[in-house]
């Protein structure tokens, strides 16, 4: 069963955090989150943010953290096939004290259906911290063009 490797980024001053299911096959390859390149997460933040769209793992920590934004993931571990959100069973949630008790975050974002799913699951009836369903930055999701996920998206910047 898959385990969740990659840390969460975060710190103290974190205000917002956005939260996936589980990381795709690309992600836990390179070890860091939304690693697929058809993936739009990076470039929707980069525009939602105003600035360019980071290329380091470094250069991606930097930009989330300097505006305020923590992000990981709904599962610690599961069974998923591939990619496949649709695939995830028998979930074990991750505890998301450790950045809920050090930042004081001030909105909870997860970042398509599935994940605010299992989210509503596991987590809401532990923390009693609503979350709101953003649509999903997966190429899975091709309904939404870019300029769609970013519109939705800007509601992070509060």
């Amino acid at each position: 069963m898959p385990q969740h490797t990659i840390d969460p980024v975060y710190d103290e001053y974190a205000e917002v955090l956005i939260l996936g299911s589980f990381p795709s096959v690309k992600s836990r390859e390179q070890q860091f989150f939304y690693g697929h390149k058809q993936n739009r997460f990076w470039r929707v933040m980069a525009q939602v943010l105003d600035c360019r769209v980071p290329e380091s793992i470094e250069q991606k920590r930097e930009m989330l953290l300097t505006h305020h934004v923590a992000v990981w993931d709904v599962i610690a571990s599961c069974e998923i096939t591939g990619s496949s959100d649709a695939s995830i069973r028998n979930v074990v949630p991750n505890d998301l004290s450790r950045i809920l008790s050090c930042a004081d975050i001030r909105a909870i974002y997860t970042n398509g259906g599935k994940a605010y799913q299992l989210y509503q699951k596991y987590i809401y009836p532990v923390s009693g911290q609503k979350a709101c369903l953003l649509p999903s930055t997966s190429p899975a999701n091709a309904g939404y063009s870019l300029e769609r996920l970013v519109e939705a998206w800007r509601v992070i910047r509060g």
